[in-house]
């Protein structure tokens, strides 16, 4: 069995072998404690993650559910993997609330898709992995799963801990509802902070406060390039508000030409 010492270059294992995020090491449970720091699509808080299979029986009919919603966002360039954007890094990720609707705020588990998964055509329950716990105050999520959790983690618990009636969220990146954010009236984050870290878990709370997010339930991130992120009591709620957002940025887009 294998542990795994964080760097800067990635995960390793105590040999100093590079390991892949995400792989079960030595073919049982493995806790790797990372402190990671990236740049676009990466993690940025301290992982506390199990590298363990997840439940089918628990887990597998969500992640179903995700995985079609997920392919409507690959569909539409959503979510995805390009090398003329990002800097070749998979962008966008799906979550679904899978604890009680009573669970404390920073203990709201959620299943979400795992970092870097963006670029797959067809995600199985082995992309996914369920976040037990988030701490804003120490920048980090307690996980477990196949794969770490996606780097905007930090940011899908703060949507959860708006309110208990929220139980799923999508995050796209869509140029065209970013560049049009105020044409459409989106309340949008500060554009000095950053995806991924407390500060942006912050703003996000506050938006929820000083805006009207709670009855748009989507908004823009203004220091995250084209950033957007829908969020509903159900999947279909969550996705039918991402996609009319979509649908109104290409139709201002349209009367621009």
């Amino acid at each position: 069995m294998r542990a795994c010492a964080g760097s800067r270059g990635g995960f390793r294992d105590l040999a100093g072998a590079p390991m892949r995020a995400g792989r079960l090491a030595g073919g049982g449970g493995v806790c790797l404690r990372c402190a990671a720091v990236y740049d676009e699509g990466v993690i940025k808080f301290e992982a506390d993650h199990r590298v363990e299979p997840l439940s089918r029986a628990r887990y597998g009919d969500v992640a179903c559910k995700l995985v079609a919603w997920r392919e409507v966002m690959a569909k539409t360039q959503l979510v995805g993997q390009d090398p003329a954007r990002y800097g070749g890094a998979g962008y966008g990720n799906v979550s679904a609330r899978v604890g009680p609707p009573s669970a404390p705020r920073g203990a709201r588990a959620f299943l979400v898709t795992g970092t870097q998964t963006g670029g797959k055509s067809r995600l199985t329950l082995d992309d996914f992995c369920v976040v037990e716990r988030y701490d804003y105050r120490r920048n980090r999520v307690v996980s477990a799963g196949a794969i770490l959790p996606s780097s905007e983690s930090m940011t899908h618990g703060s949507i959860y801990d708006l309110s208990p009636h929220i139980r799923f969220v999508l995050h796209a990146h869509s140029p065209a509802i970013w560049r049009r954010a105020r044409d459409l009236r989106l309340p949008t984050t500060d554009p000095a902070v950053a995806y991924g870290t407390p500060q942006m878990a912050e703003e996000v709370q506050r938006l929820y406060r000083t805006s009207a997010l709670a009855e748009r339930r989507v908004f823009a991130m203004g220091g995250h390039e084209d950033g957007i992120v829908a969020f509903g009591h159900t999947l279909a709620e969550a996705g039918q508000v991402l996609i009319c957002a979509l649908a109104s940025a290409w139709e201002l887009e349209c009367r621009a030409v």
